[in-house]
């Protein structure tokens, strides 16, 4: 990375490449903005369009503004994590578990799989299928030195194929069973708060732990220290003031940081691809499409078994263990009136042990291939 990339080079590229995340967007896709940033990018720096052939070569935009990136999204998921979630959580804390440890072991199986049948190493095949949402994997695909654009393409497949397929089986549920359907009003899913001082002081305050947390993640070396260390540092402060005066507060954070930080990381990702990332994924492609498959088709099974055992809505399990966006299966749980919230924090829940607790296997994951290669070699 070179280090002499001004500040208006990189503003450039990423408002260039920020217009296919802009188109994508209008397709309605919460994820749009990363998906057609991170594609535009990557076409930028593969191909070399005229704007750019006087340089030699596209260098990568400056890496502070995947940092930028990753903090953003951590301040946004820790936010999420509230008393609400923690007493939902603790209501039904068997079956959420359950269905958490189990669709991580599903989504490692599918890693493993990938990693058998295609030319996909093993370090990036696992990242790739983590169900930690393409916001976040392909950043710790980065940090821990996974392939990039294999993790990109596996996680923008399930993601595209969980919400293509989930929210049609559950509306045809909804009219076969409709007499089951939970009727409960939560209210936004994703509340903002309003712009008042107070809001703005309590934002202030989770940025600084949120800041302070990813200092100390830096220092004790964790992979992705910006996003996990800025998740939990917002998350624990968020949930000790609830529990201190026995409601949350509610910060104000507008929808365009949300923008902003699928920018930096679909910019910042997609400005580091090449062409030997692409080698061999027509194969890739094949197996990712087929465990994405298996993985939705074992899950929605799943959710079904526990919905009979617990009682819980058979649509409102399927959105809540689906390996989908958060939005996406919060707003069909809305639309269907079914319990939004549970959905939410279920899935948030999900993606919080994924992002902080997979990424140090990941890392030694690396370290044993390695390890293993160089033995391999010295054997020979």
């Amino acid at each position: 990375m070179k280090q002499g990339n001004s500040l208006q080079t990189d503003l450039i590229f990423i408002v260039i490449s920020g217009l296919g995340g802009f188109l994508l967007s209008l397709t309605g896709m919460s994820i749009g903005w990363m998906i057609g940033t991170l594609v535009t990018a990557a076409f930028i720096a593969l191909f070399r369009p005229f704007r750019f052939q006087r340089k030699e070569k596209i260098s990568p935009i400056h890496g502070n503004w995947l940092i930028l990136g990753q903090f953003i999204l951590g301040v946004e998921l820790g936010q999420k994590m509230n008393m609400k979630v923690l007493h939902i959580f603790a209501e039904n804390w068997l079956s959420v578990s359950f269905m958490l440890i189990f669709s991580i072991f599903l989504a490692m199986l599918s890693g493993f799989v990938m990693w058998k049948l295609s030319k996909t190493d093993m370090l990036t095949s696992f990242v790739g299928t983590a169900p930690g949402g393409l916001s976040a994997m392909p950043g710790i695909a980065q940090e821990v030195g996974a392939n990039t654009a294999v993790v990109s393409l596996v996680q923008t497949i399930r993601v595209l194929m969980v919400v293509l397929t989930i929210p049609f089986t559950v509306f045809y549920l909804n009219t076969k069973s409709h007499s089951d359907a939970v009727v409960t009003t939560h209210g936004s899913a994703f509340s903002s708060g309003v712009f008042t001082v107070s809001n703005l002081t309590w934002t202030a305050a989770l940025i600084f732990a949120a800041w302070l947390v990813s200092r100390m993640a830096v220092r004790l070396h964790f992979p992705a220290p910006w996003l996990i260390g800025s998740m939990l540092g917002v998350a624990t402060l968020q949930v000790a003031a609830g529990a201190f005066i026995e409601h949350d507060l509610i910060p104000y954070w507008p929808a365009q940081a949300n923008v902003a930080s699928q920018l930096c990381l679909g910019a910042t990702i997609g400005s580091k691809m090449n062409k030997q990332m692409f080698v061999g994924l027509k194969n890739t492609f094949i197996v990712a499409v087929i465990s994405s498959a298996g993985l939705i088709a074992a899950t929605v099974l799943s959710s079904i078994a526990i919905a009979e055992i617990t009682g819980i809505s058979v649509i409102t399990a399927i959105l809540a263990f689906s390996p989908g966006g958060i939005a996406e299966m919060a707003t069909t749980a809305v639309t269907l009136h079914e319990d939004s919230t549970f959905v939410v924090a279920v899935q948030v829940i999900r993606v919080i042990l994924v992002i902080a607790m997979l990424p140090p296997f990941f890392r030694f994951l690396h370290h044993f291939w390695v390890k293993r290669q160089m033995n391999y070699k010295a054997a020979k």
